[in-house]
Parts: C-alpha cells; structure tokens; sequence
C-alpha cells in the first residue's frame, strides 16, 4: 500500500494540481484520494484545532457500514416478497440474488447522480469534494418501495442535492435532511410511488382491487391504511422485517445492527436515538385508543412499523440537522417521537409521520440548541451575581 500511495504522490497527483494537465479534475481526484489516504495537509488558519485520524469521510464511513445490514436485508426481501406474490419457493441465493438485481440499480443511480453534482459543484468553486453524499446517497435507495422507477430517484435526488444542500453552502451548512427531503419529493409529486393502492412487487404494477395477485399487501401496512384497508400484521414481522415496505425499512433486527454500530463508532447520539422511542411511546400511549384503530395495531407496535426505527436512528441522529447541545438531543429526539405519532393519530390519510416529524424538528433544531445555550448562560449569570 505504501509503495502505490508513493506512486500515487510522485506520478498521479501533480498532474490533478496547479497547471497539470487534467487540473480541471483536481476536486474528483481529491474526493478519491482522501478517501482512500488520510491526507497530510495542515490547518493554515490559526486558532485551535483538533488533530484526529479520523476525518469526517472516515465518520461518514461509519454509518455507510452501519446501512448495510438493512440493504442486504432489503435485498433479500424484495426477492422474498416477490416469489411470496407469484406463489413460487426459491432458494435463499436465488431470492437474494433477485432483489440484489433490483436494489443495486437504485444505489447506482443515488449515488451516480448525487456524487456527479457534488463533483461538478466542488469543480465550479475550486473547493474540495463534500463527503456528506456518501450517507445519502446510500439512505435515498433504502427509503423508497422497490417499484419506484429509476428515472424518478434521478430527478428526486438531483432536487434534493441542489435545493436541500448546495443552495445553503453544502454539506455541514444545509437544515434539512438531504435523504428525507427526497423522500419528500417523492411522497408529494408521485405518491402513488411511494404507498397505497399498487401492490410491492418487483415488476408490472398490480392492482390491489383487480385480485391479479391474491394475498398481497399493498406497499406499506401503513400504506394499506391510508387507502382505507384493514391490516393484520403479525408482530413478528414487524420485527424481523417479512413484510412489505421501503426497501431498508422494514427490518427493526437490521436496524439495530446499524444501530450498535453508530453508538460504538461514538458516530450518532445515543440521547437522540433514545429519546425518540421515549417521545413515541408516550405519545403513543396517551393516544393508544385512537392507535388502536390504525391498522388493528397496539400502541407500542407502532414504534416497529413503517419507517419510525429506521427514522430515529439514521435520519433523526443526523450531526448536521439535528440539535447539538447535549440537553438539546433529548428534546429534539422526544418531539419527533411526538410528532410523529400526532400525525399518524390526527391524520389518518398520512399515516407514516417520520419523515414530516423529523423535517419539521430540522427547522427547529438551531432554537432548540440556542434555548439550552441562553439557558446555562443565564444560569451562570445568576450565580455570580449570587
């Protein structure tokens, strides 16, 4: 390794720097470059700094490994659901290998798009290559149904990379969740896409009142609701993910697998992902008569269905758009919980609520951090003048 790195530095990189003949890709040679090399360049702005191996491309690594229990899971399931709704066994390389075909095209296109912006961008300003793509474009394939068409995802992401990220300065200055708005996007111009009256399989969209496939869920058990069916899923399912849903959704057992990994790697915030489950319990509990006629499911299964663990571990623990302070975390995190369930219990045409609660705690996160910090100001205030 070290003798391709010395190659890379004599041979490669003075041809990407200065006047060198393909200077005008020194932003993607640059992207490629610290990814694989932690790079040796020092701050030039004086003050304090921290010195640490580990960059933010390496953090954003962290929760690419954390995602990819709940992609390989989502590919096996696209396959499992697929042979479920033709009536056919297949083996488990077979089913794998099936929604694997499927899935992959997706992360493709997230990642070509998103990644192809970012570089054109970095190129434009003369400026690095922002890391923050490498985690969305990963979440947007694992938030949408199977059967949304690759030239959607296209346009949805491109909308969410420039309007959600570039236009407030790129990756560390954007309030919103780059994935979750995608997700937004999708929801509000195609949502026939994203839930409720086509059947989640690979392929030709079925229609759910026709009979062409018998036994079927439609794309979600929360989807299913907002088109006026009644549901019975066991809650076993709920868990290790069998059901129909977004591809990275439906797994809470996947989910909690990125879930250790974002606490050990000291990437995410436990107070944050806690406080969700704690927000959404009780909201869900105080509304649990209400809940209870959503879809037949009990109150505390509510946190295991439709995207609400997926949410309260990689979208709501998001560094940029969440709240930072420490006392902020738990607020932040226990008023999505809360929201989230208002929305399912209140509106039932939208029962999901995920995505709406944790865009709506974006745009009052800074508050949220500015209270905490006036507080502990005014606190200190008090006792020196005590």
């Amino acid at each position: 390794m070290k003798a391709i790195k010395k190659y890379i530095d004599s041979k490669l990189k003075p041809q990407f720097e200065g006047e060198g003949k393909l200077h005008a890709f020194r932003s993607l040679f640059d992207g490629f470059y610290t990814f694989m090399y932690v790079p040796n360049d020092t701050a030039k702005v004086r003050g304090a700094h921290i010195h640490d191996a580990i960059d933010s491309k390496r953090i954003m690594s962290f929760v690419v490994i954390a995602l990819l229990p709940c992609l390989l899971f989502g590919m096996y399931n696209v396959g499992f659901q697929h042979y479920l709704a033709i009536g056919e066994e297949a083996s488990f390389i077979t089913t794998f290998l099936y929604g694997c075909a499927a899935v992959l095209p997706k992360v493709v296109v997230s990642y070509v798009v998103g990644l192809g912006i970012e570089f054109t961008v970095a190129q434009w300003k003369k400026e690095e290559i922002q890391e923050g793509f490498l985690v969305s474009g990963m979440l947007i394939p694992l938030i949408v149904p199977i059967n949304c068409p690759l030239w959607i995802i296209a346009v949805a992401t491109a909308f969410a990379v420039i309007f959600a990220k570039e236009v407030f300065g790129g990756t560390g200055m954007n309030i919103f969740n780059v994935a979750l708005v995608t997700r937004a996007f999708l929801f509000f111009s195609y949502p026939t896409m994203m839930s409720g009256d086509k059947v989640w399989v690979n392929g030709e969209y079925l229609d759910c009142i026709n009979g062409t496939v018998d036994g079927v869920s439609a794309a979600t058990p929360l989807g299913e609701i907002a088109a006026g069916n009644d549901v019975t899923t066991p809650f076993i399912n709920t868990v290790t993910g069998l059901m129909p849903g977004s591809i990275g959704e439906t797994s809470v057992i996947a989910i909690a697998l990125g879930a250790i990994i974002l606490l050990w790697s000291g990437v995410a915030s436990w107070k944050t992902m806690l406080s969700v489950f704690v927000g959404g319990g009780v909201m869900a509990f105080i509304f649990k008569d209400s809940l209870a006629e959503i879809g037949n499911f009990q109150w505390w299964e509510h946190l295991t269905v439709g995207g609400f663990c997926f949410g309260a571990v990689f979208m709501a623990t998001d560094p940029v758009t969440s709240a930072r302070t420490e006392t902020g975390k738990w607020i932040y995190g226990f008023l999505i919980g809360c929201v989230a369930m208002l929305v399912r219990t209140l509106n039932p045409g939208f029962p999901e609520g995920m995505m709406l609660a944790i865009l709506l705690m974006n745009v009052f996160a800074p508050l949220i951090d500015y209270c905490v910090v006036q507080s502990n100001i005014n606190k200190r205030a008090k006792r020196i003048k005590a």
